[in-house]
């Protein structure tokens, strides 16, 4: 049996050297992946980190966002009101002047007939006065 095929004595009974030539009982791949995911956590913890340092102010601003929309949402709506609520006023004033407008028109065709009439009473005066003179 040569060298390279005999088994390491100290690996059949689970110690190795690390990289270090430390004395360990994992694996070198075992400790290599131990490792790893040890970076991958402390990678993965720091950014929870960050997260929890970040969230806080986003949350705040989305807040501060949520009650500007709904502040200028009110105003959006109170203007809507207010311009159905000029436009029927409009309605109602046009309503008034064309009731105007006819009372107008009434009391003037009024006066054209009492104007009409005095004329003939006029005319019938002074046809009674020329016969008199």
């Amino acid at each position: 049996m040569s060298a390279a095929m005999a088994k390491d004595p100290l690996a059949e009974a689970g110690i190795y050297f690390d990289e270090l030539k430390n004395l360990t009982a994992l694996e070198p791949d075992v400790s290599q992946k131990t490792s790893e995911l040890q970076e991958g956590s402390k990678d993965f913890v720091d950014k929870i980190e960050q997260f929890q340092k970040i969230a806080p102010r986003s949350i705040r601003l989305i807040d501060e966002l949520a009650k500007e929309v709904e502040k200028q949402k009110r105003k959006a709506i109170a203007a809507r009101n207010l311009q159905k609520l000029m436009a029927r006023l409009r309605g109602v004033q046009q309503q008034q002047q064309q009731a105007l407008i006819a009372e107008k028109k009434s009391q003037l065709e009024r006066y054209r007939i009492e104007a009409e009439a005095l004329s003939k009473v006029e005319s019938e005066q002074n046809k009674l006065i020329n016969q008199f003179i």
